[in-house]
């Protein structure tokens, strides 16, 4: 058997460490071209209006959902069981971790749900919705899109 030297087990830290260091750069670069950005630019400011939007939110009592069928997202919206079409202020469906697949959906009402064509392979999506009430109340939620046959 060979002799270990101080180089051998120099060369051996050496190795170690460079794989290491170099896996924690890919998982760097790859975290920070997939960061979808910032929620809001100052978190205090719109902690303070987050308990009345929400009581507001709320009150309005809807039930929401939303499904891919087919290559088309439906997105159904009830108020006391009656599908309803409110404005639609920004929408937008694509994967929770990574924006590169996002899309914006056009949305269309069919009498019972808002339908947008969309490019939706398998795997988690999310629709993270902005919409307006009648009344200006407007409801913010993200929802998770179950497929269906």
């Amino acid at each position: 058997m060979a002799e270990i030297k101080g180089w051998h087990v120099a060369t051996g830290f050496v190795l170690a460490f460079s794989i290491i260091i170099g896996v924690n750069l890919i998982l760097a670069v790859s975290a920070v071209r997939t960061f979808p950005g910032l929620e809001v630019k100052n978190s205090y400011v719109a902690s303070q209006n987050f308990e009345a939007d929400r009581a507001a939110q709320d009150a309005l009592g809807w039930e929401v959902s939303a499904f891919v069928t087919e290559g088309r997202l439906h997105l159904r919206i009830l108020d006391d069981r009656t599908a309803i079409a409110p404005e639609i202020v920004q929408a937008t469906f694509g994967r929770a971790t990574n924006v590169a697949a996002d899309q914006v959906p056009v949305f269309a009402f069919d009498g019972q749900d808002l339908v947008a064509d969309v490019d939706a392979g398998p795997g988690n999506w999310n629709l993270r919705l902005e919409a307006r009430a009648d009344n200006g109340t407007m409801f913010r939620q993200r929802i998770i899109v179950g497929n269906r046959p």
